[in-house]
């Protein structure tokens, strides 16, 4: 059993608590965030964490073997270097770094330490993206051509100009760091390595300093192409799709909507599923319900305690933060950028 800190208790770290309930793998004994408002110290209360002052009380706890960070993502790569000095292992949230020069830095620190790091990329770990990846490696969908995703919430209409996802240098192209690098980590995934890219990000409605409607082009290494939209200001919804020379297979569900149920949050991010082969009739099928939180904290303790790699290897990770930088800068210059 690996005894976790929660670090930043908002929405999505509560989720993260409310996730390992009853888990024999995993479990939330202590926490601390920036804002400690009574709603933080009862739900502390209700789920037996013990709050501390800060986060170097975190790591300078014997009792803590890992820190969980659900914490805005320009604090990561230096909350990831000091707990690996601390000898904690660490799950990140995503986006993991906005740089590939702040991923390998962490990633090193990692490695030096020797502890685990796990990404939250946690549909990766749904049976439906399992199935799709099982697909394209076995050939099921012939050579694989394009691939694409749309993802799409209301989040930023309700958002507060405080909150520090309202200003562009935490949300730097709009929907892509709370929602699309999601979609990013899939192509990855099932595409592999991000040549290059190009993105057009701007501002329609939202009075917030923050982007809403943002699409990018991308082509990877092997010659397939992809395409990614994420609007912050519109219906949930997400669809990832893979086009192959023998069919294809589109994803559909839900986004994590702010105001949701813990477990629609949780458990209801896929949907209906279709395959339509390039001869015969389509498949339509519902994805099975999973706690894809859990799913991901669980492999990452396992890792953790010497069991089976965390599936998102490092360098999945440094690459993600490349491509990550490249569509900002992009979305910045107006140009195709080189993934580096």
């Amino acid at each position: 059993m690996i005894n976790a800190a929660i670090v930043g208790l908002g929405w999505w770290g509560k989720t993260l608590v409310e996730a390992t309930a009853g888990s024999e793998l995993i479990r939330f004994t202590a926490g601390t965030t920036r804002t400690l408002s009574p709603e933080v110290t009862a739900f502390a209360h209700a789920q037996n964490l013990q709050l501390a002052e800060s986060y170097e009380a975190i790591l300078a706890d014997p009792n803590v073997d890992a820190v969980v960070l659900a914490t805005p993502h320009s604090m990561h790569a230096r909350q990831v270097i000091v707990a690996a000095a601390a000898g904690k292992h660490v799950f990140c949230e995503k986006p993991f770094t906005l740089t590939k020069k702040d991923a390998e830095a962490a990633v090193g620190a990692v490695r030096k330490a020797s502890v685990t790091l796990g990404l939250g990329y946690n549909r990766r770990f749904h049976p439906e993206m399992v199935r799709l990846r099982d697909r394209i490696r076995s050939g099921g969908l012939g050579t694989v051509m394009h691939v694409e995703a749309t993802m799409t919430f209301p989040n930023a209409l309700y958002l507060k100009p405080s909150a520090w996802r309202a200003h562009k240098d935490e949300t730097p192209a709009g929907g892509l760091t709370p929602m699309g690098v999601h979609a990013v980590d899939g192509m990855i995934d099932l595409c592999g390595a991000v040549d290059h890219v190009y993105c057009q990000s701007f501002r329609r409605v939202v009075e917030i300093d923050a982007d809403d409607t943002t699409s990018i082009l991308l082509r990877m290494k092997d010659g397939s192409s992809g395409y990614l939209g994420t609007l912050t200001a519109t219906g949930p919804g997400f669809s990832f799709q893979v086009f192959g020379s023998k069919g294809w297979v589109r994803l559909e569900g839900m986004t994590h909507v702010a105001g949701a149920s813990s477990e629609e949050r949780r458990m209801r991010l896929f949907g209906t599923c279709k395959f339509q082969p390039a001869k015969g009739d389509a498949e339509v099928w519902q994805a099975a319900s999973m706690d894809v939180s859990r799913a991901a904290l669980e492999a990452f303790a396992k890792a953790a305690q010497g069991g089976a790699a965390y599936p998102i290897t490092l360098e999945e990770m440094v690459h993600g933060s490349a491509v990550t930088e490249a569509i900002v800068r992009s979305a910045a210059s107006g140009n195709v950028e080189k993934v580096t």
